[in-house]
């Protein structure tokens, strides 16, 4: 009976040792695991803010363009009304990097009491020129015109001729050429100098400065606050995107496009307020289409070149991309081909290619109001109120479906135009939203 119990005692010290063992195993493979895992996260979260890090160095540069800007301004090369508050008094600060190239430096901002957005050219930059990217081209020299000792007159008869080749010879260009000396002048003393000539010349080879001086008047085009070389101070505007919601990028790259679209129509207003968001931007095709100093080809049509204001008032983000049509025009004519994928500008101006001359034709397929009424389709349709529903949606299609040159459909574009606006006007009229 001892011999059993020296055995059983025996047995159970060598379970027990067993089982201690195991214990110790067990929790040096969990210390070692949880070990291997706390250096996974610490590595893969580092190299996260290394991502971040370098993309917001690259892409937020706005101390190396204030200082460019400032040191031309303190040597006499450049002047507008903006300098001395960006670089004697600090009352311009630039706030929050919203850039989405490095060579357009785009920031929110505030001038004294005013809010805005500042935007910067980085680089030499003097014009742009067509081309699918829509970059701009390096000069050699920046503000290196007009030249000392060009006379006012002289610099007015450059202006005119830029402005003819620009928007063609069908525009009132004298008018469109006195709009752009009174901006010129910064400091509304009555006359140019070559610091500010200098500046207005650099600033007038962009598009949206352009577009900002020809819509200065009309609602949707954000103001143009002030200069000084080619950057430029705008309304800040509250909503920066027609719909849409932002998310991490980590968690971008694992939405499926389908239901990331589904999301952007889930994160937008109510459904009157939609109509009256949609009712400015049809209201922004008419301004651009056919005005007084002549017609504006709208190559990006997406969602973040348009926002709205805390009353539902469309107003324009990004112009950069609505074009002169005569500049298209001219410069698809050059443009060799091989298919019609070849003749596009931006990503919504398109030509066909001649396949007989390798050439682009330079008429845009669409017009400007087709392109509008896509981007709206989804965005008006998606709760809308049902008694409207299948005439706005019959409406939204024929838009859609314009095509030609503008001279040839412009009757049925303005019918299809103003029947879309007094459907949508007639539903929110009697609603607090109008």
């Amino acid at each position: 009976m001892v011999v059993i119990f020296a055995y059983t005692e025996l047995l159970l010290l060598a379970v027990a040792d067993v089982c201690l063992s195991y214990r110790q195993a067990r929790f040096s493979y969990l210390k070692v695991k949880y070990l291997f895992f706390t250096w996974l996260a610490v590595f893969i979260s580092s190299w996260v803010v290394y991502v971040q890090y370098s993309s917001y160095t690259e892409l937020c540069r706005g101390h190396e363009c204030k200082s460019t800007i400032c040191d031309k301004y303190r040597k006499g090369v450049i002047d507008g009304s903006a300098c001395s508050s960006l670089c004697d008094k600090d009352t311009l600060y630039l706030g929050k990097c919203l850039s989405t190239k490095s060579n357009n430096q785009v920031y929110s901002g505030s001038w004294g009491d005013l809010e805005g957005v500042i935007k910067c050219q980085m680089g030499d930059v003097l014009h742009y020129v067509l081309g699918a990217e829509m970059e701009p081209r390096k000069e050699a020299a920046l503000f290196d015109k007009p030249t000392k000792g060009t006379s006012v007159e002289k610099f007015k008869e450059m202006v005119f001729s830029h402005l003819k080749a620009k928007v063609g010879e069908q525009a009132n260009l004298v008018d469109l050429a006195s709009l752009v000396l009174s901006v010129a002048d910064g400091n509304k003393d009555g006359h140019i100098s070559l610091p500010e000539a200098k500046s207005a010349w650099a600033l007038l080879q962009l598009n949206e400065v352009l577009l900002m001086i020809i819509l200065q008047d009309k609602e949707h085009t954000p103001k143009l606050l002030g200069f000084c070389g080619d950057l430029y101070v705008t309304e800040k505007v509250q909503y920066t995107s027609l719909y849409g919601v932002s998310v991490p990028w980590l968690m971008e790259l694992w939405i499926p496009s389908g239901v990331r679209r589904s999301m952007d129509q889930w994160f937008t207003p109510s459904w009157p307020r939609k109509a009256k968001i949609s009712i400015g931007l049809l209201e922004f095709v008419e301004d651009v289409f056919h005005g007084t100093f002549g017609n504006f080809l709208m190559c990006d049509v997406s969602a973040g070149n348009f926002g709205y204001n805390d009353k539902h008032d469309l107003k324009m983000v990004d112009m950069r991309r609505i074009v002169p049509e005569a500049s298209l025009r001219e410069a698809m004519r050059d443009r060799r081909c091989e298919a019609d994928e070849d003749c596009v500008y931006g990503t919504d101006c398109r030509t066909s290619c001649d396949l007989t001359k390798r050439r682009c034709t330079p008429e845009v397929i669409q017009p400007n109001l087709a392109k509008a009424c896509l981007a709206l389709r989804d965005y008006l349709l998606r709760g809308a109120p049902s008694e409207i529903r299948e005439e706005l949606e019959k409406q939204l299609y024929s838009c859609m479906a314009l095509k030609g040159t503008t001279d040839q459909m412009e009757m049925e574009h303005s019918l299809i135009l103003n029947n879309l606006k007094t459907l949508l006007w007639k539903k929110i009229s009697y609603t607090k939203d109008s």
